[in-house]
């Protein structure tokens, strides 16, 4: 393996355009082939790249490679993770791992049965800033974490959002709000190296219909307790106002990205101490804008602010060595399920839900049939809904502008 590339196929022509792509030499991979059921636009991005493509999963597991990329919808990454895995693959899954409990725990028994490496494609703990705190924390430079704050809000345009959520049925029109809680949550475990053990939330819910036909509410708080009784704060996903920031507490000191405008905002890293902390030499407070740890050529080329080169940079090094990524199976079970957990106590005005160790079989076994799921292909009696609200109906007076827009992008499910 070390003397020739690693030859990865990627699952899905959206998204994953950015992971084949990334799939280069640069790091060490080969792109060599293409699935989705999105025909027209595989045939363009096949030859495009000059690889095959494939419609059918199991044609394209039988290619010859070694490694899959999996950048298909939100909550269907765990099937097709065991699937690839049981074939001999690794596997690196975007988003989530896992849509339900029962998932993660059929997931983390898949990678340990397989032997082969998993990784969950979380690209916002690479960004320059969160490696950057993350060496910081690393020193001691703060102190063991007491507190810390993740936000990932991103609000879009009506038509922005209905280009990227094409039918009544599409996930990102029924995700609760708590579900896409890992670009706030994983930075904050990467740089500190915790893990969630309890987790509460509440739903922020607007009565009125939306222009969108989203389905779920627009935001929520979730606060996670650590192992190490630590609490984090998570802030998302679509209200007014774009926020990504990070603020880490500790017992000598805080750290954050400064605000500012854009979506990253300036992209600085704030220090600073209490004066009966500070140390010889040490300055109270610095403002500064960090530089990448190494291959910042490649990264400031790549989407995400550079995640998208780090994340298969580190899985062709997990490749390559036999050790899992710091983003495993287990902690990306863990986050993943962070969400679905947050939910659970949303729906009951915030009452707290124990998050289970994944890595320990007695304490994941409670939840191996806990198949409990907002997706309309799992509707049925005991299912939640993916609002506080309740099963909301689109507005009758906003389906005929959505069926002319995705009928003019092409769209005709």
């Amino acid at each position: 393996m070390s003397n020739r590339p690693i030859r990865v196929g990627v699952v899905g022509v959206g998204r994953g355009k950015s992971f084949a792509q990334s799939a280069s030499g640069a790091v060490g991979m080969e792109l060599v082939a293409l699935c989705d059921i999105w025909e027209e636009r595989l045939r363009e991005l096949a030859g495009e790249l000059s690889v095959d493509g494939y419609t059918d999963y199991d044609a394209f597991l039988a290619h010859d490679m070694d490694a899959v990329v999996l950048a298909n919808y939100f909550h269907e990454h765990a099937p097709f993770a065991i699937k690839a895995l049981r074939t001999g693959k690794h596997v690196m899954s975007e988003t989530a791992c896992n849509g339900t409990l029962a998932e993660g725990v059929a997931l983390c028994r898949a990678v340990e049965e397989s032997g082969r490496i998993y990784m969950l494609a979380e690209n916002y703990p690479y960004t320059v800033f969160n490696q950057e705190m993350h060496r910081l924390y690393r020193e001691g430079e703060i102190g063991e974490v007491t507190y810390a704050e993740g936000e990932y809000n991103h609000p879009m345009s009506r038509d922005a959002s209905l280009r990227i959520s094409p039918g009544f049925d599409h996930w990102r029109a029924w995700i609760p709000s708590t579900y896409y809680c890992t670009h706030a949550l994983a930075p904050l475990v990467y740089i500190t190296d915790t893990r969630p053990v309890g987790v509460n939330a509440l739903a922020i819910a607007r009565p009125e219909r939306t222009l969108t036909l989203r389905r779920g509410d627009p935001g929520s708080v979730i606060l996670c307790r650590m192992d190490n009784g630590a609490v984090f704060r998570l802030f998302g996903l679509g209200l007014p106002g774009h926020s990504n920031w990070y603020r880490l507490h500790g017992e000598r000191g805080a750290m954050e990205i400064t605000r500012g405008p854009g979506y990253f905002g300036p992209g600085d890293v704030r220090v600073w101490h209490e004066p009966w902390h500070l140390e010889p030499g040490e300055d109270a407070e610095r403002v500064y804008k960090p530089d990448w740890p190494e291959h910042g050529d490649l990264a400031r080329k790549a989407g995400h602010g550079g995640g998208d080169f780090w994340t298969s940079f580190h899985f062709a090094r997990a490749i390559r060595s036999g050790e899992q990524p710091f983003l495993d199976v287990y902690r990306g079970v863990a986050m993943s399920s962070v969400g679905i957990l947050a939910w659970k106590s949303a729906l009951e005005d915030g009452l707290p839900f124990e998050v289970p160790d994944f890595r320990d079989e007695d304490a994941r076994k409670s939840w191996e049939n806990d198949h409990w799921s907002p997706w309309p292909k799992d509707a049925g009696p005991g299912q939640p809904p993916p609002s506080i609200l309740g099963r909301r109906e689109p507005d009758p007076e906003h389906v005929p502008y959505a069926l002319r827009l995705w009928k003019d992008m092409g769209y005709e499910g």
